[in-house]
């Protein structure tokens, strides 16, 4: 008798991002050494590009692969830039982007406290893809985030 099958696999019970790039195989290089990301699965597609990858950060799942136009399956670069930013709470968001830095990110916004409570910056990583890495160093009520939120617009 076959073994039931849950309609949505363990891991994958909420939104899960899948990413597009020139360049897949270097952006699992990138999100090794920037981020710790591991390898779940890389399928090799006969040309040389990735067909489909996952590595976990954090913990949680990320999919990924190389530009398939004809599918039309591109990357932010093939837009002109991508309105989707990732956001990654890591322990340490200065040392978190002064590795994605030195992996080859450029730094889109320094780091510096929030009002909201968060230490954060952003950076674009080698394949156009913004990513926002953040700490929380405060537990705020809304309240509090609304007080604060004019001293930091002005």
């Amino acid at each position: 008798m076959p073994q039931a099958v849950s309609p949505i696999p363990e891991g994958f019970e909420g939104v899960v991002p899948y990413l597009s790039m020139n360049g897949a195989a270097a952006a699992l290089d990138f999100m090794t050494a920037a981020f710790d990301a591991v390898l779940v699965m890389c399928h090799d597609m006969p040309d040389g590009r990735i067909g489909h990858a996952e590595v976990r950060i954090n913990g949680r799942p990320l999919m990924f692969a190389d530009e398939f136009p004809d599918m039309n399956f591109k990357g932010p670069r093939g837009y002109g830039g991508s309105p989707v930013h990732l956001h990654l709470y890591v322990t340490d968001c200065d040392a978190s982007i002064a590795r994605a830095v030195a992996a080859g990110a450029k730094i889109i916004r320094p780091v510096a406290d929030q009002f909201y409570g968060d230490r954060s910056g952003s950076i674009e990583d080698p394949f156009g893809h913004v990513w926002h890495l953040a700490t929380r160093k405060e537990i705020l009520t809304a309240e509090e985030i609304m007080a604060r939120m004019p001293k930091a617009n002005g």
